[in-house]
Protein backbone atom coordinates (compact mmCIF):
# COMPACT_ATOMS: atom_id res chain seq x y z
CA UNK A 1 0.00 0.00 0.00
CA UNK A 2 2.92 2.33 0.82
CA UNK A 3 4.50 1.68 -2.57
CA UNK A 4 1.23 2.48 -4.33
CA UNK A 5 0.97 5.80 -2.50
CA UNK A 6 4.56 6.69 -3.42
CA UNK A 7 3.94 5.76 -7.06
CA UNK A 8 0.77 7.84 -7.13
CA UNK A 9 2.62 10.83 -5.64
CA UNK A 10 5.43 10.44 -8.18
CA UNK A 11 2.99 10.38 -11.08
CA UNK A 12 1.17 13.43 -9.81
CA UNK A 13 4.44 15.37 -9.58
CA UNK A 14 5.30 14.70 -13.21
CA UNK A 15 4.94 17.75 -15.43
CA UNK A 16 3.19 16.06 -18.30
CA UNK A 17 3.16 19.11 -20.51
CA UNK A 18 6.93 19.55 -20.30
CA UNK A 19 7.47 15.80 -20.72
CA UNK A 20 5.31 15.72 -23.83
CA UNK A 21 7.09 18.77 -25.24
CA UNK A 22 10.56 17.32 -24.54
CA UNK A 23 9.58 13.95 -26.04
CA UNK A 24 8.18 15.61 -29.14
CA UNK A 25 11.33 17.70 -29.60
CA UNK A 26 13.50 14.61 -29.13
CA UNK A 27 11.47 12.64 -31.65
CA UNK A 28 11.66 15.55 -34.09
CA UNK A 29 15.44 15.76 -33.69
CA UNK A 30 15.82 12.02 -34.28
CA UNK A 31 13.57 12.26 -37.35
CA UNK A 32 15.65 15.14 -38.72
CA UNK A 33 18.83 13.17 -38.11
CA UNK A 34 17.42 10.13 -39.92
CA UNK A 35 16.31 12.28 -42.85
CA UNK A 36 19.74 13.91 -42.94
CA UNK A 37 21.36 10.46 -42.94
CA UNK A 38 19.23 9.29 -45.87
CA UNK A 39 19.86 12.52 -47.78
CA UNK A 40 23.62 12.44 -47.23
CA UNK A 41 23.74 8.74 -48.14
CA UNK A 42 21.86 9.40 -51.39
CA UNK A 43 24.05 12.39 -52.29
CA UNK A 44 27.22 10.43 -51.46
CA UNK A 45 26.11 7.61 -53.76
CA UNK A 46 25.46 10.07 -56.59
CA UNK A 47 28.82 11.72 -56.00
CA UNK A 48 30.62 8.38 -56.04
CA UNK A 49 28.84 7.36 -59.25
CA UNK A 50 29.84 10.66 -60.85
CA UNK A 51 33.45 10.32 -59.72
CA UNK A 52 33.71 6.80 -61.12
CA UNK A 53 32.17 7.85 -64.44
CA UNK A 54 34.83 10.54 -64.72
CA UNK A 55 37.52 8.08 -63.65
CA UNK A 56 36.48 5.56 -66.32
CA UNK A 57 36.64 8.25 -69.01
CA UNK A 58 40.11 9.39 -68.00
CA UNK A 59 41.65 5.97 -67.30
CA UNK A 60 41.85 2.67 -69.14
CA UNK A 61 39.84 0.59 -66.70
CA UNK A 62 37.27 -2.06 -67.50
CA UNK A 63 33.59 -1.44 -66.79
CA UNK A 64 33.42 -4.49 -64.52
CA UNK A 65 36.42 -3.35 -62.51
CA UNK A 66 34.88 0.09 -62.10
CA UNK A 67 31.58 -1.41 -60.90
CA UNK A 68 33.47 -3.56 -58.40
CA UNK A 69 35.38 -0.64 -56.89
CA UNK A 70 32.26 1.54 -56.94
CA UNK A 71 30.26 -1.10 -55.07
CA UNK A 72 32.98 -1.48 -52.46
CA UNK A 73 33.25 2.30 -51.97
CA UNK A 74 29.48 2.61 -51.54
CA UNK A 75 29.54 -0.13 -48.90
CA UNK A 76 32.33 1.56 -46.95
CA UNK A 77 30.56 4.94 -47.06
CA UNK A 78 27.32 3.30 -45.89
CA UNK A 79 29.08 1.67 -42.92
CA UNK A 80 30.74 4.95 -41.92
CA UNK A 81 27.53 6.97 -42.18
CA UNK A 82 25.57 4.36 -40.22
CA UNK A 83 28.22 4.41 -37.47
CA UNK A 84 27.99 8.21 -37.28
CA UNK A 85 24.19 7.97 -37.19
CA UNK A 86 24.20 5.57 -34.24
CA UNK A 87 26.72 7.66 -32.28
CA UNK A 88 24.74 10.87 -32.92
CA UNK A 89 21.45 9.34 -31.75
CA UNK A 90 23.11 7.92 -28.64
CA UNK A 91 24.54 11.35 -27.77
CA UNK A 92 21.13 12.90 -28.34
CA UNK A 93 19.57 10.41 -25.92
CA UNK A 94 22.15 11.37 -23.31
CA UNK A 95 24.07 8.11 -23.53
CA UNK A 96 27.84 8.37 -23.26
CA UNK A 97 29.00 6.93 -26.56
CA UNK A 98 32.65 6.97 -25.43
CA UNK A 99 31.88 4.53 -22.62
CA UNK A 100 29.95 2.32 -25.00
CA UNK A 101 32.82 2.28 -27.48
CA UNK A 102 35.27 1.43 -24.70
CA UNK A 103 33.01 -1.36 -23.52
CA UNK A 104 32.61 -2.56 -27.09
CA UNK A 105 36.38 -2.66 -27.40
CA UNK A 106 36.67 -4.88 -24.35
CA UNK A 107 33.89 -7.13 -25.60
CA UNK A 108 35.57 -7.17 -28.99
CA UNK A 109 38.76 -8.48 -27.43
CA UNK A 110 36.77 -11.14 -25.61
CA UNK A 111 35.04 -12.40 -28.74
CA UNK A 112 37.97 -11.76 -31.05
CA UNK A 113 38.92 -15.39 -31.22
CA UNK A 114 35.36 -16.26 -32.21
CA UNK A 115 35.41 -13.67 -35.00
CA UNK A 116 38.41 -15.10 -36.78
CA UNK A 117 36.17 -16.09 -39.69
CA UNK A 118 35.09 -12.47 -40.18
CA UNK A 119 38.70 -11.26 -40.11
CA UNK A 120 39.62 -13.97 -42.60
CA UNK A 121 36.77 -12.83 -44.88
CA UNK A 122 38.02 -9.23 -44.77
CA UNK A 123 41.63 -10.17 -45.48
CA UNK A 124 40.66 -12.53 -48.30
CA UNK A 125 38.33 -9.92 -49.82
CA UNK A 126 41.11 -7.34 -49.72
CA UNK A 127 43.52 -9.57 -51.64
CA UNK A 128 40.83 -10.61 -54.15
CA UNK A 129 40.32 -6.93 -54.99
CA UNK A 130 44.03 -6.11 -54.87
CA UNK A 131 44.97 -8.94 -57.23
CA UNK A 132 42.00 -8.24 -59.55
CA UNK A 133 40.94 -11.89 -59.51
CA UNK A 134 37.39 -11.05 -60.60
CA UNK A 135 35.19 -8.10 -61.48
CA UNK A 136 31.46 -7.43 -61.52
CA UNK A 137 29.84 -8.87 -64.64
CA UNK A 138 32.40 -11.62 -65.20
CA UNK A 139 31.53 -15.31 -65.47
CA UNK A 140 33.34 -17.33 -62.82
CA UNK A 141 33.35 -20.69 -61.07
CA UNK A 142 33.98 -20.71 -57.33
CA UNK A 143 33.98 -24.21 -55.89
CA UNK A 144 30.70 -25.82 -56.93
CA UNK A 145 29.05 -22.51 -57.89
CA UNK A 146 29.17 -20.99 -61.37
CA UNK A 147 27.60 -17.74 -62.48
CA UNK A 148 27.99 -14.03 -63.07
CA UNK A 149 29.61 -11.82 -60.41
CA UNK A 150 27.04 -9.32 -59.12
CA UNK A 151 28.93 -7.81 -56.21
CA UNK A 152 32.36 -8.10 -54.63
CA UNK A 153 32.58 -7.01 -51.00
CA UNK A 154 35.15 -7.24 -48.25
CA UNK A 155 33.17 -10.00 -46.53
CA UNK A 156 31.20 -11.85 -49.22
CA UNK A 157 31.09 -12.23 -52.99
CA UNK A 158 27.70 -12.55 -54.72
CA UNK A 159 27.36 -14.91 -57.69
CA UNK A 160 24.18 -15.08 -59.82
CA UNK A 161 23.74 -18.60 -61.22
CA UNK A 162 22.22 -19.36 -64.61
CA UNK A 163 18.86 -20.28 -63.04
CA UNK A 164 18.69 -16.94 -61.22
CA UNK A 165 19.86 -18.17 -57.80
CA UNK A 166 21.99 -15.62 -55.95
CA UNK A 167 24.84 -17.25 -54.03
CA UNK A 168 26.55 -15.42 -51.14
CA UNK A 169 30.05 -16.87 -50.79
CA UNK A 170 32.24 -15.89 -47.80
CA UNK A 171 35.56 -14.65 -49.14
CA UNK A 172 37.54 -17.02 -46.94
CA UNK A 173 35.95 -19.97 -48.79
CA UNK A 174 37.22 -18.75 -52.17
CA UNK A 175 40.21 -21.06 -52.35
CA UNK A 176 39.79 -22.03 -56.01
CA UNK A 177 38.49 -19.53 -58.55
CA UNK A 178 38.14 -19.97 -62.31
CA UNK A 179 37.49 -16.80 -64.32
CA UNK A 180 35.88 -17.54 -67.69
CA UNK A 181 35.91 -13.93 -68.86
CA UNK A 182 39.60 -13.19 -69.26
CA UNK A 183 41.24 -13.41 -72.67
CA UNK A 184 40.08 -15.37 -75.71
CA UNK A 185 37.76 -18.33 -75.25
CA UNK A 186 37.57 -21.58 -77.18
CA UNK A 187 34.57 -22.91 -79.08
CA UNK A 188 34.86 -26.66 -79.57
CA UNK A 189 32.53 -28.74 -81.74
CA UNK A 190 32.66 -32.50 -82.32
CA UNK A 191 30.50 -33.76 -85.18
CA UNK A 192 29.76 -37.44 -85.89
CA UNK A 193 29.28 -38.70 -89.44
CA UNK A 194 28.70 -42.17 -90.82
CA UNK A 195 31.74 -44.27 -91.76
CA UNK A 196 30.34 -44.83 -95.26
CA UNK A 197 30.79 -41.17 -96.31
CA UNK A 198 33.51 -39.89 -98.64
CA UNK A 199 35.96 -38.51 -96.05
CA UNK A 200 37.94 -36.10 -98.33
CA UNK A 201 34.68 -34.62 -99.65
CA UNK A 202 33.35 -34.25 -96.10
CA UNK A 203 36.53 -32.50 -94.93
CA UNK A 204 36.34 -30.11 -97.90
CA UNK A 205 32.74 -29.18 -97.03
CA UNK A 206 33.65 -28.58 -93.40
CA UNK A 207 36.59 -26.37 -94.38
CA UNK A 208 34.40 -24.32 -96.71
CA UNK A 209 31.84 -23.73 -93.95
CA UNK A 210 34.58 -22.75 -91.51
CA UNK A 211 36.08 -20.25 -93.95
CA UNK A 212 32.68 -18.64 -94.51
CA UNK A 213 31.96 -18.42 -90.78
CA UNK A 214 35.32 -16.76 -90.16
CA UNK A 215 34.51 -14.03 -92.70
CA UNK A 216 30.95 -13.44 -91.49
CA UNK A 217 31.51 -13.36 -87.71
CA UNK A 218 33.83 -10.71 -86.24
CA UNK A 219 33.58 -12.29 -82.78
CA UNK A 220 35.81 -15.11 -84.07
CA UNK A 221 39.45 -14.26 -83.37
CA UNK A 222 40.99 -17.44 -84.80
CA UNK A 223 39.60 -20.25 -86.95
CA UNK A 224 37.30 -22.11 -87.07
CA UNK A 225 39.78 -24.85 -87.96
CA UNK A 226 39.00 -28.44 -88.82
CA UNK A 227 41.47 -30.23 -86.54
CA UNK A 228 40.76 -33.68 -87.97
CA UNK A 229 39.47 -37.05 -86.84
CA UNK A 230 39.00 -37.05 -83.06
CA UNK A 231 37.57 -40.57 -82.71
CA UNK A 232 36.99 -43.57 -84.96
CA UNK A 233 34.20 -45.98 -84.05
CA UNK A 234 32.83 -49.15 -85.63
CA UNK A 235 30.41 -47.16 -87.80
CA UNK A 236 31.12 -43.48 -87.04
CA UNK A 237 33.83 -40.88 -87.48
CA UNK A 238 34.11 -37.96 -85.03
CA UNK A 239 35.62 -34.80 -86.52
CA UNK A 240 36.67 -31.89 -84.28
CA UNK A 241 36.40 -28.17 -85.15
CA UNK A 242 37.95 -25.51 -82.91
CA UNK A 243 37.63 -21.71 -82.98
CA UNK A 244 38.76 -18.92 -80.65
CA UNK A 245 36.25 -16.21 -79.85
CA UNK A 246 35.83 -13.05 -77.83
CA UNK A 247 34.81 -13.35 -74.18
CA UNK A 248 31.36 -14.86 -73.58
CA UNK A 249 30.84 -15.60 -77.29
CA UNK A 250 32.07 -19.20 -77.34
CA UNK A 251 28.72 -20.86 -76.60
CA UNK A 252 26.81 -18.95 -79.23
CA UNK A 253 29.52 -19.72 -81.77
CA UNK A 254 29.43 -23.43 -80.95
CA UNK A 255 25.68 -23.47 -81.67
CA UNK A 256 26.16 -21.54 -84.91
CA UNK A 257 28.94 -23.87 -86.10
CA UNK A 258 26.80 -26.95 -85.44
CA UNK A 259 23.85 -25.39 -87.27
CA UNK A 260 25.85 -24.38 -90.37
CA UNK A 261 27.69 -27.70 -90.55
CA UNK A 262 24.43 -29.64 -90.33
CA UNK A 263 22.86 -27.58 -93.14
CA UNK A 264 25.92 -27.93 -95.41
CA UNK A 265 26.31 -31.66 -94.83
CA UNK A 266 22.62 -32.30 -95.48
CA UNK A 267 22.79 -30.32 -98.73
CA UNK A 268 25.70 -32.45 -99.92
CA UNK A 269 24.18 -35.77 -98.95
CA UNK A 270 26.59 -36.53 -96.10
CA UNK A 271 25.02 -39.18 -93.89
CA UNK A 272 24.93 -39.07 -90.11
CA UNK A 273 25.02 -42.17 -87.90
CA UNK A 274 21.64 -43.80 -87.49
CA UNK A 275 20.20 -43.70 -84.00
CA UNK A 276 18.92 -47.13 -83.00
CA UNK A 277 15.22 -47.26 -82.17
CA UNK A 278 14.50 -48.88 -78.81
CA UNK A 279 11.29 -50.89 -78.80
CA UNK A 280 9.26 -51.24 -75.62
CA UNK A 281 8.58 -54.96 -75.18
CA UNK A 282 7.16 -54.59 -71.72
CA UNK A 283 3.67 -55.40 -73.07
Amino acid sequence: MIYLNELSTYIQNIHWGELLLDTSLLALKILLILLSYLFIKKMAKKLINKLFETYIQKNSISQGRAFTLESLTNNLITYVLFFILVITILQLLGIDATAILAGAGIIGLAVGFGAQGLVSDLVSGFFILLEKQLDVGELVTIGEFSGTVEQVGLRTTQIRAGDGTLHFIPNREITQLSNHSRGEMQALVDIDISLCNDLPKTMEILNQVCERLAKENPVITDGPNVIGIQDLGPSTITIRIIAKTQNMEQWGMERLIRQELKIALDENGIQFPETPVLLDNSN
